[in-house]
C-alpha cells in the first residue's frame, strides 16, 4: 500500500490519527453511542490536529492535504467510531467542499478559515422527503425579490444539522416567474427562518448529529449563492462524487475495526479444547474479511489518487463506494457471527460496528444508484470506444 499510493507523510499522518482515535476515541466511543451524545470535545481535538481543514488550502488557514490523506484519516476515525468519522467527514466533503467547488473569494475568505479552524462546522443540505436519489427534484424554492431570494421547503437526513454555524443547500430556483433550475445557497445557522428539527433517532452512527431542516420564507441575501443561480445541480454532483470517496473510507474503517475484534475474539474464545480460530468455518470467514476488506482498501485509495490526479472519478469512486460499503455489512455480520451470543450484545461491541454499517449502503447515493452510474460509465466508455 505504501508504494502505491503513500509517501512518508501520509504515514505520519496514518500514525498521528490511529494515535489519537487508540487513545482518546476508542475509549468513549461506547458511551458516546449509548447516550448518542455528539463528540464536541473529540471535534475540538481534531480541529487542533489540523483534521477539519484538512482539504481547506493553507493560505485559507486549513492543512490543504490531499485525498489520499483525507481518506486514510477517515479510515482511521472510523476504525474507532464511525459517528465521529462522519462528523468530520460530512464537515469537510459536504459543508466545506461546496465552497472550495463553487465560492467566490469574498465567501471563501470569509467562511474557509472558520470551517478550518473548526470555529464553524460545515452541514450540506441536499435530501428531501421526495428527493432523496432523484436529487434532481428538489421541491424546496428560491424566488427572487429584488436583491434577496425567498426561500421555502426543507431538508432531511443532514448531518451535523444541529451543530452546525454554517450551511449549504440546494434549491429551485424561480426568476421574474420562470424556473432557472438548480442552485446553491450558503447560510449561518442563524438565518432567520431557518428551522432545525430535532435530532433524529437513528440504529446507528447515534453520536453523530441528524437532523430536519425547515426553510419558512427565509430570505437570504443574492450573495448567499454559491456561483451561478443554475450552479447547484453541478455543485451537488461534484460534492457527491468526492463525498462517495468518503463513504468508501468510512466503510473501509468500520469493516477493520469489526475485523480486528473478531479476530481476537476468534484467537481467545475456546471450543472443544481449541481456539476457535482453528476451525475452518472461522478461519475462512476472517480469510474473506481480511481479503474483501484489503480490495476496498485499494478501490478507495486508487479513486482518492484519482482525484489527487485531476482525473474523473465518477466510476472509480462509485465503485469504491459500492464494494466498501457492502463489504463492511458482510464484515460487521460475520464479525457478529464468529462471537456468536456475545455478538449481539454490547458488551463486545461489534454490534456497534453492525449497526454503523448499514447506513454506507444508503448515504451519498444508495448501492444501487451506485451500479446504475457504473453502468452507465461502462456504456459511455463502449461507445467512445466505438466511435
Amino acid at each position: 500500500m505504501d508504494n502505491l499510493f503513500f509517501n512518508q507523510d501520509h504515514i505520519m499522518i496514518q500514525d498521528m490519527v490511529r494515535e489519537f482515535a487508540e487513545s482518546e476515541i476508542m475509549p468513549i466511543a461506547g458511551e458516546l453511542d449509548k447516550e448518542e451524545k455528539f463528540p464536541t470535545k473529540l471535534v475540538k481535538q481534531m480541529s487542533e490536529l489540523g483534521l477539519m481543514g484538512i482539504n481547506v488550502p493553507e493560505k485559507y488557514g486549513g492543512t490543504g492535504l490531499d485525498m489520499v490523506s483525507y481518506a486514510t484519516v477517515v479510515m482511521e476515525l472510523a476504525r474507532a467510531d464511525a459517528s465521529v468519522a462522519i462528523t468530520m467527514a460530512a464537515h469537510t466533503s459536504l459543508g466545506t467542499l461546496p465552497i472550495l467547488l463553487h465560492g467566490s473569494e469574498k465567501q471563501k475568505i470569509t467562511y474557509l478559515p472558520k470551517l478550518a479552524s473548526g470555529e464553524l462546522i460545515g452541514a450540506f443540505g441536499l435530501t428531501e422527503p421526495e428527493a432523496g436519489s432523484d436529487a434532481s427534484s428538489t421541491k424546496t424554492m428560491a424566488v427572487k425579490k429584488g436583491d434577496e431570494y425567498i426561500v421555502n421547503g426543507g431538508k432531511i437526513f443532514i448531518t451535523n444539522a444541529g451543530k452546525a454555524g454554517l450551511i449549504s443547500f440546494t434549491s429551485q430556483i424561480e426568476q421574474d416567474g420562470k424556473i432557472k433550475g438548480v442552485g446553491a445557497f450558503i447560510i449561518p445557522a442563524d438565518t432567520e427562518g431557518l428551522e432545525i428539527g430535532p435530532k433524529e433517532k437513528k440504529m446507528g452512527w447515534r453520536a453523530s448529529d441528524t437532523r430536519q431542516l425547515f426553510f419558512r420564507n427565509m430570505k437570504i441575501p443574492s450573495s448567499a449563492m454559491l456561483g451561478e443561480p443554475t450552479d447547484g445541480f453541478r455543485t451537488f454532483l461534484k460534492t457527491l462524487t468526492s463525498g462517495r470517496i468518503s463513504v468508501g473510507a468510512l466503510a473501509v474503517g468500520t469493516a477493520q475495526g469489526a475485523y480486528e475484534k473478531a479476530l481476537k475474539y476468534s484467537t481467545e474464545r475456546e471450543a472443544f479444547d481449541k481456539p476457535i480460530f482453528k476451525f475452518q468455518s472461522v478461519s475462512f470467514k476472517l480469510a474473506n474479511m481480511a481479503t474483501d476488506i484489503e480490495a476496498s482498501k485499494l478501490l478507495v485509495y486508487h479513486a482518492a489518487w484519482m482525484k489527487d490526479q485531476n482525473k474523473n472519478i465518477v466510476k472509480k469512486a462509485a465503485m469504491a463506494k459500492l464494494f466498501a460499503s457492502e463489504t463492511a455489512m458482510r464484515v460487521t455480520t460475520d464479525a457478529i457471527q464468529i462471537h456468536g451470543g456475545y455478538g449481539y450484545v454490547k458488551g463486545y461491541e461489534v454490534e456497534r460496528y453492525f449497526r454503523d454499517a448499514k447506513i454506507l449502503e444508503i448515504g451519498e447515493g444508495t448501492s444501487e444508484i451506485q451500479r446504475l452510474i457504473i453502468s452507465r460509465e461502462i456504456f459511455k466508455e463502449l461507445q467512445n470506444n466505438a466511435i
